[in-house]
C-alpha cells in the first residue's frame, strides 16, 4: 500500500534527501497521544521505533501517512527539488485472513494494484506483473497460494511486495516481525537490508524484538508519547530512558531485571 505524504512545507536537510518531522503533536479529544516529536529520516537509513504498548507508535505512522490530524510539520526534501510529497509504502501489522477463503495471493495482489474485476480471471500481463513484484521480495513461489494459508513470514513478504509497488521513497512497517518465527525474522530483516541498499529507501519500522536492533538498525527511537531517546541501538537500549519506559531494573551483565 502506498500513500502520499500530506505534510506542510518546511526547511529541508542539507546534503541528502530526508523526511523531517518537526514538533509533531497528536491529540484525541482531551488525551495527548504524541507530544513535541522531532526527528529526521534520511535516504538509505533504517530506523527502528520502539516503546511500550500505547506509546503512540501507530499514531506516529498514521500521522506521517496523513491518516489522522496532527499539529507541527512533516516535510520531505530531495537535493535540488525543495519540499515535496513522497510516495510512502506501508506494511500494517499482519491482518487476519480466513484460512478457508479461496482467495489466492494473485487475486489479492491484483485487486490491490489494479482495477481489474476480482470475479474475472487475471490476465497474463497482470499475472506477470504480480509475479515480478513478488520476485522482488523472494516470494515468487507464493503467487498461487491461498492468502489465508500463508505463514506469518510469507504474509509479510506479500504485504512488503505490495508496499513496494510502485517503488516508494519511504517504507514504513508496523511490527513486521510479529507472528514471524526466529529464522523468519532474520530472513525478513536481511531482505529489508537488501531492499534499502538496492533502492536507497528510507525505512522506519516498529518492533518489540530488541535483539535484532544492533545488527540491523542504524538508529533507534524510543517513543513514549514523547521522543524519549534517539541514537544508536546500544546507546538507546542501555539508557536510563529505556529502563524507565519498560519498567526495568538496573543492568546486570548486559541484561535487565524487572
Amino acid at each position: 500500500m502506498n500513500f502520499p505524504n500530506h505534510g506542510a512545507p518546511g526547511e529541508g536537510c542539507a546534503g541528502a534527501c530526508c523526511l523531517r518531522v518537526d514538533r509533531l503533536c497528536v491529540k484525541l479529544e482531551e488525551d495527548t497521544i504524541l507530544q513535541d516529536i522531532s526527528f529526521h529520516l534520511h535516504c538509505g537509513e533504517m530506523v527502528a521505533l520502539i516503546g511500550p504498548n500505547g506509546a503512540g507508535k501507530t499514531s506516529l505512522f498514521q500521522s506521517i501517512l496523513g491518516q489522522i490530524p496532527y499539529t507541527g510539520k512533516i516535510t520531505f526534501e530531495r537535493p535540488g527539488t525543495g519540499p515535496s510529497r513522497p510516495l510512502i509504502g506501508y506494511v500494517p501489522q499482519s491482518p487476519a485472513f480466513d484460512s478457508r477463503a479461496p482467495v489466492s495471493v494473485l487475486d489479492f495482489f491484483a485487486a490491490a494494484i489494479s482495477p481489474w474485476p476480482v470475479f474475472l480471471p487475471v490476465p497474463i500481463s497482470l499475472r506477470t506483473k504480480v509475479q515480478n513484484c513478488l520476485d522482488r521480495v523472494q516470494g515468487g513461489a507464493l503467487l498461487d497460494k491461498r492468502i489465508g494459508a500463508l505463514s506469518g513470514g510469507e504474509l509479510q513478504r506479500v504485504l512488503l511486495a505490495m508496499a513496494l509497488e510502485p517503488l516508494p521513497q519511504i517504507l514504513i512497517l508496523d511490527e513486521p516481525l510479529s507472528g514471524v518465527d526466529v529464522e523468519g525474522e532474520h530472513q525478513l530483516m536481511e531482505l529489508l537490508q537488501s531492499i534499502r541498499r538496492e533502492y536507497d529507501l528510507s525505512i522506519l519500522f516498529s518492533t518489540h524484538d530488541f535483539q535484532t536492533l544492533p545488527q540491523y538498525a542504524d538508529r533507534v527511537m524510543l517513543l513514549h508519547r514523547g521522543l524519549r531517546k534517539i541514537g544508536g541501538p546500544a546507546e538507546v537500549l542501555q539508557s536510563p530512558e529505556f529502563r524507565a519506559a519498560f519498567h526495568l531494573g538496573e543492568t546486570r551483565k548486559g541484561g535487565w531485571s524487572v
